[in-house]
């Protein structure tokens, strides 16, 4: 490997590094059912900001995504599966009778749409997955959130 792709792959890897594990996060939701970002850290105890964007083009009755971060153990597909059973819909991702398992969340949101989700992370060390719960999105929209 050169030299300047060996500095680059560095610098790159340094930059992601920060953006994820800064208290203040940037996740990007779009049309091909991804996540921009699969994992972050964020410190026990401390304020945590989310700007959520779905970046899609699709109409949200089709296409809308939300974030919901669970608590610590929960599995996300297992999760997803429970939501799917209590009849979650693209009107409604997140029934009540599975909120007892979300840390905090997100709205569905449309196309171009964004909200700014701001919560405490909790005070003890441990790894929260997280999700889009919209219909059978939670199959592949994952990722982690680790408390440090």
């Amino acid at each position: 490997m050169n030299l300047k792709v060996l500095i680059l792959n560095v610098f790159a890897f340094s930059i992601a590094t920060a953006i994820c594990s800064a208290d203040k996060i940037t996740i990007t939701s779009n049309d091909l059912m991804q996540f921009s970002v699969k994992e972050f850290e964020v410190q026990a105890g401390e304020e945590v900001e989310i700007d959520f964007k779905n970046i899609g083009k699709l109409p949200k009755i089709a296409m809308g995504h939300n974030l919901v971060i669970l608590k610590n153990g929960i599995s996300a597909i297992a999760f997803g599966g429970k939501a799917a059973k209590a009849g979650a819909n693209a009107n409604n991702a997140l029934p009540d009778s599975v909120l007892s398992d979300v840390l905090i969340s997100s709205k569905l949101l449309g196309p171009g749409e964004s909200e700014v989700i701001k919560f405490k992370a909790p005070s003890e060390p441990g790894v929260h997955q997280f999700l889009c719960s919209f219909p059978g999105h939670y199959a592949i929209m994952r990722g982690i959130m680790i408390v440090k």
